[in-house]
């Protein structure tokens, strides 16, 4: 196994430069950690291009993969590359997977307006995941999906569903052609407490921005825009959240 010690090897460089959303998109790939994703990205065929392992840890509790494409690396570019307080000193690089046809619509999706929170982001992706949703669309605004914080809160959910990027108008289209509706989430004098939905097989749920809330033109092109009573004296709720309720609460089983 290849053995790298100086945090100015040049691939050291090159893994540093995927802490960055310009070095992602440059190179195409992105920088996974720790024990749990490297073994979701595993389990589900992601195509990992290399697997770089702190000389602190015990080879014996490495995930299976190409010993080919193991690097054995010091503690100190472990520290490096970890964004984590407690780094488990274990990575990968990943090979982005690029979206572009839009899918046939047989289950609910979650479009996520302008939400710019890593970990709202990840948690709603996360939680789409476990209400069994078809996908998940970040549009324009939102936070880069492979950036650090979002990975570590998706879990590897984002291995078991697709995640597409794009214009979410685009969307409303797709869904209003095949006759399904779009719900937006935003209280105002129109809007309709989620308890007045039928649960559905099929439906777009947007979730928009944590402080502003969804795009006026987004509102405006909603089937109906719901809102979650709230009982008790907290004015609103987190939107990641919120998401979840609306999630399991509109999906038919």
């Amino acid at each position: 196994m290849e053995l790298i010690l100086s945090t100015k090897n040049e691939r050291v460089k090159n893994w540093k430069k995927l802490q960055s959303k310009k070095g992602r998109q440059k190179a195409g790939t992105y920088l996974i950690e720790g024990f749990h994703l490297i073994d979701e990205a595993i389990k589900n065929d992601a195509v990992i291009l290399e697997m770089m392992v702190s000389e602190e840890i015990a080879f014996e509790n490495i995930p299976t993969f190409d010993e080919e494409k193991q690097v054995e690396i010091s503690a100190e570019i472990a520290k490096s590359l970890s964004e984590t307080e407690t780094s488990q000193g274990i990575f990968a690089i990943v090979q982005k997977k690029e979206l572009v046809e839009k899918p046939s619509l047989n289950k609910p999706f979650l479009l996520l307006d302008n939400v710019q929170d890593p970990g709202n982001v990840g948690t709603m992706v996360r939680t789409a995941d476990a209400a069994g949703f078809g996908g998940v669309v970040l549009g324009k605004g939102s936070v880069d999906l492979y950036n650090s914080k979002v990975l570590r809160s998706m879990q590897g959910s984002h291995f078991h569903l697709p995640i597409y990027q794009g214009d979410l108008n685009e969307w409303f289209d797709l869904f209003f052609q095949h006759g399904h509706p779009v719900y937006g989430t935003e209280l105002n004098e129109e809007a309709v407490s989620y308890r007045e939905i039928e649960p559905l097989s099929v439906y777009g749920l947007v979730m928009g921005n944590e402080g502003n809330g969804m795009s006026a033109e987004l509102l405006k092109r909603t089937t109906k825009n719901l809102y979650i009573p709230i009982v008790g004296k907290a004015e609103s709720l987190n939107v990641a959240v919120a998401a979840g309720v609306v999630m399991f609460a509109l999906t038919k089983e």
